[in-house]
């Protein structure tokens, strides 16, 4: 029998055919095939919003040839990506190809490794048309904003310009922060920071003050020592003071590591550890999800299937992890009991969260296989998956409050006691201020008296919101549930390319131009740059 097998990518059809062996012909549908033509609105509003789909400009050729292929194969297997998309493309294709909706001719490969491809030939079904409706309400919905909207923006500020459901919303975002930026009046606010020892101990430390004489807390937003008068009238009634520990205060904490990454979580931790834009990082990791040619391996699919919002991972994933940590750190880096992540609410959990394919392969040993934007995600995954896995960081924690004249400062800090998932991985944060600026403390009992080292005012001024950034911009759109993990690069790059947005080093700053269009969709179409309307139609596509 001959069996034809469709996927999506060329590559992905050349690592498959590799698995699947004789008897199979493997051919890449470059995407879409069918789409509702651009000239016209190509959605008949009088008759139920049918669709007119049409051959894609250019993808004439490659359709006929499907065809051939189609009508001298025994069976047919649609094999495009696991996601809305990928289901839609199946949708198209069977109806292109006369193939029938009832027959169990869709297989999804949710890594393209061996076993990958293996248990998906297994499990053919039907193609999921639920799932393909939920594409084509978003399509026909996209269409009609788009072509309704792009008109009249233009008519009203220039020619040319566009505009979109989510670019929309996602540009709002960031002409609503730059908003809040000009609107933010500054506050000057003091803190009295000192640095002490405790003899014969020589190491330093620092603590800030945190209650005045009268028993004010200071330091809090509505208690900050407002002037310099202030701080320096403090600062004298502290002269020659006599610093006495009056309490330490001991305990334990963990620290738990983050979950394996979704597209978004992929997408901002690049963004901050390597400075990659969103656009480089998915390019690196559809690479190798399609799979790479790897030494003493062949070709295979590293990392599992790289658009999904889903933290679920599965039993072997699992298991190989953990033996790849009790034989490399030990059985003690592993958790008493296992740990399972949460998928947020609204999430498609169709697959897994994106985590290497084979454990065990770690990314010194496929380095000299991969090109450096490869290796550097492939590490990122990998590093991240196994540290989702092991046991938490055990922290020991020491709080000091020490007191002078009746003013109150504290110290806190740190020892780590034991490591955990640390030993291999942390997550970065975009907020400096959520930094760990705790360092351990010298051994100090109550009732020790201190010696002072240093005793400063310092002046801060409270600061704006900081601009988005193409990581906590894609953030805020996955936390307001606005697109889905396969149109986040499209949103950013679209907004950028229509120079609604530029970029100043890493942030998004909006332009004239897409201030303006905000401002108007805001004043005329509210309900279309509207977060919560957007979201909840997401909301309901998923329903």
């Amino acid at each position: 029998m001959s069996k034809l097998v469709i996927v999506e990518s060329p590559a992905k059809a050349k690592n498959i055919k590799g698995y699947l062996g004789k008897g199979y012909e493997v051919i890449a549908s470059m995407g879409h095939v069918r789409d509702l033509p651009a000239a016209r609105l190509s959605v008949d509003i009088e008759h139920n919003f049918e669709p007119k789909y049409a051959v894609i400009k250019g993808k004439e050729a490659l359709v006929d040839e499907l065809k051939t292929k189609a009508h001298k194969a025994d069976c047919v297997y649609l094999a495009t990506d696991p996601d809305r998309e990928g289901e839609a493309i199946s949708w198209h294709l069977a109806n292109l190809l006369g193939l029938e909706l009832d027959d169990k001719n869709r297989v999804t490969f949710n890594e393209i490794t061996k076993t990958g491809v293996k248990n998906g030939m297994e499990h053919p079904r039907q193609i999921d048309i639920d799932l393909v409706n939920a594409q084509q309400a978003r399509r026909i919905l996209d269409r009609l904003i788009g072509y309704k909207l792009s008109p009249f923006v233009s008519q009203k500020i220039r020619r040319g310009l566009s505009a979109g459901r989510v670019q929309s919303v996602a540009l709002r975002l960031v002409v609503d922060r730059e908003n809040e930026i000009r609107a933010f009046k500054p506050e000057e606010y003091w803190t009295i920071d000192a640095k002490f020892t405790n003899p014969p101990d020589r190491k330093s430390f620092a603590a800030t003050m945190v209650q005045d004489k009268d028993g004010n807390k200071v330091g809090t937003d509505k208690n900050k020592i407002p002037s310099k008068e202030e701080s320096d009238k403090m600062l004298a009634d502290l002269e020659n003071a006599e610093y006495v520990v009056t309490g330490v205060k001991k305990g334990t904490r963990k620290k738990n590591p983050a979950p394996p990454f979704i597209t978004s979580t992929l997408q901002q931790e690049a963004s901050r550890r390597l400075s990659f834009q969103a656009r480089r990082t998915m390019k690196a990791a559809q690479e190798l999800y399609e799979g790479v040619d790897v030494k003493d391996l062949g070709t295979v699919g590293l990392i599992t299937y790289m658009r999904t919002d889903s933290l679920r991972i599965s039993d072997e994933a699992r298991s190989a992890g953990n033996d790849f940590i009790k034989q490399t750190y030990g059985e003690k880096y592993l958790p008493s009991t296992p740990r399972f992540y949460k998928t947020r609410g609204n999430a498609q959990d169709g697959h897994e969260a994106i985590r290497p394919s084979m454990p065990g392969v770690t990314p010194e040993s496929v380095k000299e296989s991969l090109t450096s934007d490869q290796y550097k995600i492939y590490k990122l995954v990998w590093e991240r998956f196994i540290a989702s896995l092991m046991a938490s960081c055990q922290q020991e924690t020491m709080k000091v409050e020490i007191t002078a004249n009746d003013y109150v400062f504290t110290a806190s800090g740190y020892t780590v006691k034991f490591d955990g998932f640390t030993a291999l991985y942390e997550e970065k944060t975009d907020d400096a201020q959520k930094k760990d600026s705790e360092s351990p403390l010298p051994p100090v009992a109550e009732g020790d008296v201190l010696k002072l080292k240093s005793i400063l005012g310092n002046q801060h001024f409270t600061q704006p919101p900081a601009r988005y950034t193409e990581a906590s911009l894609t953030k805020a759109l996955e936390e307001n549930g606005v697109g889905r993990p396969s149109t986040y690069v499209t949103i950013t790059s679209t907004i950028l390319s229509k120079e609604y947005v530029v970029r100043e080093g890493k942030q998004f700053v909006p332009t004239e131009l897409g201030e303006a269009v905000t401002n108007l969709l805001k004043e005329r179409i509210p309900n279309i740059v509207n977060v919560k309307y957007t979201s909840k139609m997401e909301d309901d596509l998923d329903k």
